[in-house]
């Protein structure tokens, strides 16, 4: 499949893609994601290899446009569990075994 990339154009193919990427070690995920095989990789990371550029010169929205056309699955950002935030106090309180604000 034919694609522009950073105003150049690329011919791509899944298999290609599956070629590129085997033998790679995924980065961590902060951002959006695309699996490939059965690992999930950054899409900065997998634009970088298949296109040969810095990550600097294309876009993330770029690479999951062409990665989708060409049947892989993304991801968008991964979901954050939120985490409890304790006051100075209760954090204080729970060092010290005393029963603070939350708990009482």
């Amino acid at each position: 499949m034919r694609c522009v990339i950073a105003r150049y154009p690329f011919d791509l193919t899944k298999d290609g893609v599956m070629g590129s990427m085997k033998g790679i070690t995924p980065e961590q995920i902060t951002g959006e994601a695309v699996t490939i095989g059965r690992r999930r990789y950054p899409v900065k990371q997998v634009g970088e290899i298949v296109t040969r550029q810095d990550r600097r010169d294309f876009t993330s929205g770029e690479i999951v446009r062409a990665m989708t056309r060409l049947g892989f699955t993304c991801h968008e950002h991964p979901d954050a569990t939120p985490v409890p935030v304790l006051t100075p106090l209760e954090n204080a309180s729970a060092l010290l075994g005393v029963p603070g604000a939350r708990e009482a």
